[in-house]
């Protein structure tokens, strides 16, 4: 019976859902509390179902579930949330992927760091990607692995139980007692995990991480489909796609917009490739450089995503650690880079870099020059051997339409893999498919970081393959329409308020190439010293934001984003992008980013009132 009510109850939700639900990557942050993600969310949605309550303005007002869909989203949550209730588990034990693999993969990392035992134990048959050797290998992932009978016993196990099964339903799946973790795989939708016990919910933070940083929740027109599967009680119908013909597209398009000629990848989201990436450039060098160090080189204040993800699989991989490499303010990125490969050629190890540029969020530039003369000089080791060259994983999501790769371009004699965040520009903010592409050089890295993304099933989806086939022609466009509202705004602000430090590129720099549609801002401050100087600056900081949003709540947000279609973002990156990094390294500076579509006029407007009310004479 109330089961029943359940379902009912989501058939009318679906009926009503909020657009927003459906069509957006990121959400609303002045609505959202990090610790409470998906938590804050449910209760008031419960409240919902309680009183019976489904209309469209009603959900519309329910807080931000995960401030990026990456992570999750309301529909992700409400799937787990009707899963969780046939099966009599806490909402929290159910968690959604988009992939088929990583869910068993998060379990395995928990466990290697725990020194606990695992069994996996499946019916039917494993995904063909699921290398049981590259597992254990390059991963290090200890772990038994049975073929079981459906129906059959499950004995009790010193360690962890995982029991896979493939499924056509979303249902009551009656998990045995002696199983820990019980995954279900839905053709073309993904995965869902059921924590089965309370002394098995010490990893749910531990599996929703990984979640986080190697992988995305289940998108949401997939999420969408199982909550219909669910409410109807059907089978999940295989889905009819044109993905051929739009990853043709797709692949052409970043062909041209690279500059490059080799193969480029398509996955699930930036931090996917980034880590397919990673683990591919590990495997290969546990091949090609057996026994040697590998170091990870990785600016301490970039993208929170970036740097705990290369920290994580440190953690996992043995012989790999995490190397500083200070880029921003009065450090420069060549200078650092030159410093830290004469290290670690002394020390005979492997250099992988990972930086981006422009960088985030400051906004700045290298001497391209210098930065190829660093990465292609000869170093020797201690013994007078030759060094291992770098390989340069170069993040360019802020400038996507510059040149690095191809023949004759600035990067093309050094070893370097281009990989974008296609939630930004390549999609405009429509989903979070991202892609990567090797200079000629570094093309035959490309295998390992392929088989890398197979095995953890983050592939992009064929419907973020659609939207990237539909967006990608005109992202030059878009990029020079955002830029030149970008540009128009910075100067307001330089004229309107002088005081202010604006980290944005130069217009030589944009002459050049960079036309990025984001900026950095360090409002003037007051106070005796330090401290008093910054408490200041970060209530101004707000103030800001909270005037812009307020006053133009249809185009500004306090959000995460950039890339967008449509409006203005603003964000503070030490409380969001940043939010793993170490404090002394975060950035309490607002960030802004500016879209092709937008009123830059009204914008001004609203920011000139905020400049007359600071007080006068009171800022220094």
């Amino acid at each position: 019976m109330e089961d029943n009510k359940m379902r009912d109850y989501i058939k009318d939700v679906l009926e009503n859902i909020p657009a927003d639900w459906l069509n957006l990557t990121t959400h609303r942050l002045d609505i959202y509390e990090e610790k409470l993600a998906k938590t804050q969310f449910l209760q008031q949605f419960e409240v919902l179902y309680n009183d019976n309550n489904s209309t469209t303005t009603a959900l519309s007002e329910l807080p931000t579930a995960f401030d990026y869909i990456r992570l999750g989203h309301p529909l992700s949550c409400l799937l787990e949330w009707g899963i969780a209730h046939l099966n009599n588990l806490k909402p929290n034990n159910v968690i959604s992927f988009s992939s088929k693999t990583i869910a068993v993969l998060a379990i395995l990392r928990k466990n290697l760091l725990d020194n606990k035992s695992t069994q996996i134990l499946y019916t039917g048959e494993l995904p063909a990607y699921f290398d049981v050797d590259i597992l254990r290998q390059t991963y290090g992932y200890k772990f038994e692995l049975s073929k079981v009978d459906d129906g059959e016993a499950i004995s009790p196990f010193e360690g962890s139980t995982v029991f896979i099964s493939e499924e056509d339903k979303i249902r009551n799946f009656n998990v045995a007692p002696n199983i820990d973790f019980f995954i279900s795989l839905h053709n073309q939708l993904g995965s869902i995990l059921l924590v089965n016990g309370e002394k098995n919910e010490s990893y749910i933070s531990a599996v929703q991480h990984v979640r986080r940083r190697e992988t995305i929740a289940m998108t949401p027109a997939n999420s969408l489909t199982a909550l219909k599967v669910l409410v109807e009680q059907s089978s999940v119908a295989n889905m009819e796609s044109s993905v051929d013909s739009n990853k043709a597209l797709v692949l052409d398009s970043i062909a041209a917009v690279t500059g490059t000629n080799t193969k480029a990848l398509l996955g699930s989201s930036g931090l996917s490739i980034q880590y397919a990436i990673m683990m591919g450039l590990i495997h290969d060098a546990q091949e090609n450089h057996k026994g040697k160090a590998i170091k990870i080189i990785v600016p301490p204040n970039c993208y929170g995503g970036t740097n705990d993800q290369a920290r994580r699989v440190a953690a996992c991989v043995a012989n790999v650690a995490v190397v500083d490499l200070p880029v921003d303010g009065d450090n420069n990125m060549v200078q650092s880079i030159d410093t830290v490969l004469t290290k670690i050629a002394r020390e005979d190890a492997i250099p992988y870099i990972i930086a981006e540029i422009p960088t985030n969020p400051r906004v700045e530039v290298p001497d391209l020059i210098k930065l190829k003369a660093v990465l292609s000089k000869k170093r020797k080791t201690t013994t007078g051997d030759q060094a291992t060259d770098p390989v340069f994983i170069l993040d360019q999501t802020f400038c996507p339409n510059v040149l690095f790769l191809g023949e004759g371009e600035i990067l093309s004699t050094v070893r370097t893999i281009a990989y974008v965040s296609g939630s930004k520009f390549p999609s405009g903010g429509l989903c979070t498919a991202g892609y990567c592409v090797a200079n000629k050089i570094a093309e035959p890295l490309i295998e390992k970081v392929e088989m890398h993304l197979r095995l953890c099933d983050n592939e992009a989806t064929d419907l973020q393959i659609e939207l990237l086939a539909k967006q990608l022609p005109s992202m030059k466009k878009r990029i020079a329409d955002a830029y030149k509202n970008t540009r128009e705004f910075v100067n307001h602000i330089v004229d309107s308020l002088p005081g202010a430090k604006i980290n944005f590129v130069s217009e030589e720099l944009a002459e050049e190439g960079f036309t990025p549609s984001v900026f950095s801002l360090d409002l003037p401050t007051k106070g005796h010293n330090d401290q008093e100087r910054e408490t200041y600056k970060r209530e101004l900081n707000h103030k800001l934001i909270n005037s812009m949003i307020s006053e133009i709540p249809n185009e500004s947000k306090f959000c995460v984003s950039y890339g967008q279609l449509k409006g203005c973002y603003w964000t503070i990156p030490a409380t969001s992008t940043q939010g793993t990094t170490k404090e002394g390294d975060k950035d309490y500076i607002v960030r802004v980013s500016l879209a092709p579509e937008m009123d830059v006029d009204l914008h001004k407007k609203v920011f000139s009132e905020f400049v007359a009310g600071i007080e006068p004479k009171e800022v220094v």
